[in-house]
């Protein structure tokens, strides 16, 4: 493992990637022609070479499965609630503004795998048509800060942002979605400024929350968690989201283990994710019934802070959490929605083991079918 004092080193052509024999690494090539492959030393570092199946190598390592076709690259429509270029209001009190287009390393599963695209034109590396957009919309409370991840971004550049943010009177939270604490923890070690612009926030009245992204108990590593430990030190609260990706932490006991890991640090999980229908992530999904059998079985024995994240989707139309499984039925309630009419309303599906997404399914009741008629199954 890389030292504070070493640099992580960046790789974005997996030819470079020795471990991987010279065959493989032909074919796996003719995949991140389509979707970029990007990693570095430290993360790489964290892979059991001599293990296929090897959960950090299926999270960073292209398959040739990603070729199928499959998904969509937009499998949420985030296009339907772009407001200005880089904007995204999609609920009332939440906007995010799209400000960086790379990430420290890309997650095979991502669901924006579109942003690293060269045709990609979504991101605006200029936020003042976005800053504008929030200052006019009172009732924006929170701004979350994604991408592409915000950190890999310069602290200069970062401040400049949040000052501005800062500045409207409205805006209390300031979320900062990244998974640069798996991918680069020295990003923050090696970067005192970082945590002071953290500090500053809280002392002019707002609130920096780091939406960190670990999706397996091994990518807390002790510079990882250090790293942690300095954001929280500055004042900044932290959250942990992810997905269920098939091959890296579908397993209840890697879940229970990821769990209570994070609550221990104090970067409680906030909600678990069933993986988006994108393009390519076929070799990554699971079902939905497996997925909330699995969340059941992981919290079964946890402590409340750590059993109390959301297994939710993301669907174009709101967030849509998974309640509850039984023989004949799957149990959905929008706990965030687009229409915000719809929030706590409940939903009932006939069961399919097989289904793995809101549109597969077919609904069980005449108002399940009325709602969800553009996007579900017919009866």
């Amino acid at each position: 493992m890389l030292t504070s004092t070493q640099k992580n080193r960046y790789i974005r052509d997996i030819s470079l990637v020795d471990e991987i024999p010279p065959p493989l690494r032909e074919k796996l090539q003719k995949v991140t022609q389509r979707y970029a492959f990007r990693a570095n030393e430290y993360y790489l570092g964290l892979i059991d070479w001599s293990d296929p199946n090897d959960p950090i190598r299926n999270l960073i390592i292209p398959n040739e499965r990603e070729m199928e076709n499959w998904g969509a690259l937009d499998a949420s429509n985030e296009a339907a609630n772009v407001k200005a270029k880089g904007v995204q209001h999609k609920y009332d009190a939440t906007v995010l503004l799209l400000c960086n287009e790379v990430c420290g390393a890309y997650c095979r599963y991502c669901f924006r795998k579109r942003l690293f695209m060269a045709d990609n034109a979504e991101v605006n590396l200029d936020v003042s048509e976005g800053l504008h957009y929030i200052s006019e919309n009172p009732r924006v409370t929170n701004v979350l800060l994604t991408g592409g991840d915000p950190l890999l971004m310069s602290t200069r550049r970062l401040r400049y942002i949040i000052d501005r943010l800062c500045r409207i009177p409205h805006v209390k939270i300031i979320r900062i979605g990244s998974k640069m604490l798996a991918f680069d923890p020295w990003r923050v070690l090696n970067d005192p400024d970082l945590t002071d612009l953290f500090a500053h926030v809280k002392d002019r009245g707002k609130r920096i929350y780091l939406m960190a992204h670990y999706d397996h108990p091994r990518e807390l590593t002790e510079p990882s968690v250090e790293a942690l430990n300095r954001c929280q030190d500055s004042g900044a609260i932290l959250c942990n989201q992810c997905p269920i990706i098939k091959g890296v932490n579908d397993s209840a006991e890697t879940l229970a283990e990821l769990f209570r890991l994070l609550s221990f640090i104090g970067c409680p999980p906030y909600y678990i994710f069933q993986g988006r229908p994108t393009a390519g992530n076929e070799p990554y999904e699971v079902p939905i019934t497996r997925g909330y059998q699995l969340v059941q079985d992981a919290t079964r024995h946890l402590s409340g802070l750590a059993a109390r994240v959301r297994f939710c989707m993301s669907h174009a139309t709101g967030k849509i959490e998974i309640n509850g499984v039984d023989e004949d039925h799957i149990y959905l309630r929008y706990h965030r929605a687009k229409d915000s009419t719809m929030v706590g309303k409940i939903l009932v599906f006939h069961r399919d083991d097989d289904a793995y997404w809101l549109d597969q399914l077919r609904p069980a009741n005449e108002y399940t079918s009325n709602v969800c008629k553009p996007y579900c199954r017919d009866n």
